[in-house]
């Protein structure tokens, strides 16, 4: 007898099936062929709990950005260095096809996918040598795995500018530079004091830590010699290997945030706009550029939906916090699945490239260990069709297996044998 167990919206119900269920010849399938081309790795950490971190100097407005996006109450003094300690916070990632799904189902509970965000103390000149407890902000940022870069294009006496007067260029200068030598620092460090060892030796350990010598090495060489950030390499699987070891500030991808006053992010319009547009083409060519007002979103925050929805077609306005939100998710290469029912519809948070038995263990491990199958529709097609008997009807329902890589925005259905992975001694009680 073979118990086999389902799952919509991450909770499980059981089919009992009294004919003896033989996965050797039910399951055949063809042989697989063999992938010709390596595939390079994702540079980053792995996981699915990923943040990034808000970073810029003192007093351009990032812990006013943090409290509307998260809606917290973290400090947002006018001097610089108010915040110390980094606030970690998580944000709802908006999606129409969620909200779609929600209205559709009317489910119990509703789940969307979140993103971790962290306010980081704003970085001076010299920060790589510890000033204005550089070093301490420095270890915050390497803790995030993708940098909300966020400089100041608004003028006004009421918020200090530490350097005297605004000059976002001279910013992004600033804080490019203080991540490239603190990188340089970390990599002769090392490099340092991997050498001698590197010279004796010759059993496998030995040889895996030479390879990863001369990886150091040449990332050394990028950055303080060619003085390069890392992300701006082209790197192989190897080299990429050593990186995620070891997290550099440089090779985190990089969203780039402008602070403007309400009136010129209104009117679309601002001094400074063209030459950051100057610098990031120079320095960080395809990088996102988003603009927003701190002092707009704040506004927004003590509206109601309808005021807040008035109000911006009055000034033929919107707020940007969405954009600015999907940007960062998509940047820590993160995407989601859908699970979608009466009882709950949920967004299920996976790295690019995640194969269905392990998004499977999202849910649940036992779902990875027992995989048999995923049964996916596409948002798309859910939409237009109308029903998931409709999306049947089409042949648009297709059944993949352990291969599969899911996509964004898949709704999917998982099958999986209860009893896998299981000792006999398990299995009989």
């Amino acid at each position: 007898m073979f118990v086999r167990h389902f799952v919509r919206s991450g909770l499980i119900s059981k089919r009992l099936f009294v004919q003896p269920f033989h996965v050797s010849s039910a399951l055949k399938m063809p042989p697989k062929k063999k992938d010709t081309a390596e595939k390079t790795p994702l540079m980053g950490r792995f996981g699915t709990s990923l943040k990034c971190g808000i970073v810029g100097i003192p007093n351009v407005g990032k812990s006013t950005f943090f409290n509307v996006l998260t809606k917290s109450a973290a400090s947002a003094e006018n001097f610089p260095f108010c915040t110390i300690d980094p606030n970690e916070s998580r944000v709802a990632v908006p999606d129409e096809r969620w909200d779609f799904l929600c209205e559709y189902f009317k489910p119990a509970s509703k789940v969307p996918a979140f993103l971790n965000v962290v306010d980081i103390a704003g970085l001076v000149k010299g920060a790589h040598e510890g000033q204005g407890l550089g070093n301490a902000f420095l270890s915050h940022i390497w803790a995030c795995d993708a940098i909300f870069h966020l400089v100041r294009a608004f003028e006004g006496d009421d918020v200090t500018h530490i350097d005297g007067e605004v000059d976002p260029v001279r910013d992004l200068d600033t804080i490019s530079e203080e991540l490239r030598k603190k990188d340089e620092e970390y990599l002769k460090d090392k490099v340092t004091n991997m050498e001698k060892s590197c010279q004796r030796g010759g059993s496998a350990a030995d040889k895996k830590k030479i390879q990863e010598f001369e990886v150091l090495k040449k990332l050394c060489e990028w950055v303080s010699e060619e003085k390069k950030h890392i992300r701006f390499g082209h790197w192989n699987a190897t080299e990429i290997e050593v990186l995620n070891k070891h997290l550099l500030l440089t090779s985190k991808p990089v969203i780039y945030l402008v602070n403007l006053s309400e009136k010129d992010y209104n009117r679309k319009k601002n001094k400074f706009l063209p030459k950051i547009k100057v610098w990031v083409d120079d320095y960080d060519k395809g990088a996102a550029i988003i603009p927003f007002s701190g002092a707009l979103e704040s506004k927004f925050v003590d509206m109601s939906e309808e005021e807040k929805e008035s109000y911006c077609k009055e000034h033929n306005t919107q707020s940007a916090l969405n954009k600015i939100i999907t940007t960062g998710f998509k940047a820590l290469q993160l995407e989601y699945f859908f699970t979608a029912g009466k009882d709950e519809v949920k967004a299920w948070t996976i790295l690019k490239g995640t194969k269905a038995p392990q998004a499977a263990g999202k849910i649940h491990t036992d779902f990875e260990k027992g995989f048999i199958m995923a049964e996916v529709m596409k948002f798309s097609d859910f939409k237009e069709l109308g029903s998931e008997a409709a999306v049947k009807a089409a042949g648009k329902y297709r059944q993949e297996g352990k291969s599969y890589v899911v996509h964004d925005g898949d709704i999917i259905f998982f099958k999986f044998n209860a009893g896998a992975g299981l000792s006999d001694k398990k299995k009989v009680k």
